[in-house]
């Protein structure tokens, strides 16, 4: 039996009946059997959590279901930032082992344990892992460096809850039961995932290897001071540019520096944390290390749009044909970045076609770059199964 999906996204407050038709509509296009389901809700859903998950694991025959809060949801081809409602994504995957893994409070293993996790987790080895979390229970970097460790070269894709303004308004879940924590889910054979991760940025200035660094704070890129180097950059723009660069300049920390040339794409994107011209240096939201290449990144409208348009091009010329899709967008994309709704959705959508997707507007985006897993900001990562 081949793999299938199906997926919905729902735009209503809760109600019972437009749940249970949802769950039978998604367990039909699937083909009537379903392995597991991935659910992602706005916080209004929290009142009826239990009542909301128990409706669509009857009436979906969903043996299995994970998700989170969302502060905007999406769905195939559409987006609905700050609605209620809820979007699903169900698939029949009737030769892969699935390997669920949830964790709440002081049950979970210590963030620092690797061992521990591995244990925690069977010992078994994924082709890839599904990770969400609660931001405000699990120090998610902490948390993700650690589960690297575990399962070394295993690409991690996921996000972390999002929701309103208070703590109670992000929360994860699995099955009917509320998590203080989160939840991993590993997947073992039959089916492919591809993994994409736009971070939305385009280099500017030069490309210079790191010459001093105390921790997180660069003094100096190819000998000169890394102010000035940063100042450069922003000098390179043009005015328009400039006068929307505010809150839009980033650090990127070359992969690897096996190349002649660095292009969008070859660098992890961190925050720039403060800049100090007398000193001369740079703080970032990482540890650079001396002789990496560190070049500084611009993120716009254009600069998100082509990155994720090349990123799912060059997919798409590999021959991959995806039959559904999970989206874990930033919660500083959508309208506020590109000024038009649907934008990654379209994207992936006019590219792969119609298929099956679900996904939330997130606190934070895990996937892979340059071979290892990291939590993101103002990112688009995306896994599609073929």
């Amino acid at each position: 039996m081949p793999n299938s999906a199906a997926s919905r996204l729902v735009i209503s407050a809760y109600s019972e009946s437009v749940v249970a038709e949802a769950a039978r509509s998604v367990l039909l296009e699937a083909g009537g059997r379903v392995s597991c389901a991935f659910v992602f809700c706005s916080p209004d859903y929290r009142a009826q959590l239990g009542e909301f998950l128990e409706v669509l694991q009857v009436h979906g025959h969903i043996p299995l279901i994970i998700g989170s809060s969302g502060g905007g949801l999406v769905g195939a081809g559409a987006e609905a930032e700050s609605a209620r409602g809820f979007s699903i994504l169900a698939l029949n995957l009737p030769c892969t082992q699935l390997m669920p893994l949830a964790f709440s409070g002081p049950d979970a293993p210590a963030w620092d344990d690797p061992a521990a996790w591995r244990k925690a987790a069977g010992g078994n080895d994924a082709d890839a892992w599904l990770l969400l979390a609660d931001p405000s229970a699990v120090p998610a970097e902490q948390w993700l460096a650690t589960w690297e460790h575990a399962f070394p070269g295993a690409p991690c894709f996921g996000g972390l809850a999002s929701g309103g303004r208070s703590l109670e308004d992000m929360f994860v879940f699995r099955d009917r039961e509320l998590l203080d924590g989160g939840v991993a889910l590993g997947f073992r054979g039959g089916v492919k995932i591809h993994t994409l991760v736009s971070q939305g940025c385009r280099p500017i200035g030069e490309a210079l290897p790191v010459t001093g660094v105390a921790e997180n704070v660069i003094q100096t890129l190819g000998s000169r001071p890394a102010w000035r180097i940063l100042d450069d950059a922003f000098q390179s723009l043009s005015n328009a540019e400039k006068a929307a660069a505010k809150g839009n300049l980033f650090a990127g920390l070359a992969m690897t520096e096996y190349r002649d040339e660095f292009h969008r794409g070859d660098f992890l994107i961190r925050n720039i944390l403060g800049a100090d011209e007398q000193s001369g240096t740079v703080a970032v939201a990482a540890f650079p290390r001396v002789g990496q290449t560190v070049q500084y990144q611009l993120r716009d409208a254009v600069a998100a749009d082509e990155d994720l348009a090349r990123l799912a091009d060059a997919i798409r010329a590999r021959g991959v044909k995806p039959f559904a899709s999970l989206v874990f967008s930033c919660g500083g994309r959508g309208r506020g970045l590109f000024g038009a709704p649907n934008h990654d959705a379209g994207v992936l959508a006019a590219t792969f076609g119609e298929h099956a997707s679900a996904g939330f507007f997130c606190n934070g985006e895990i996937g892979p770059v340059g071979g290892k897993n990291f939590v993101h900001g103002y990112t688009a990562s995306v896994a599609l199964f073929e």
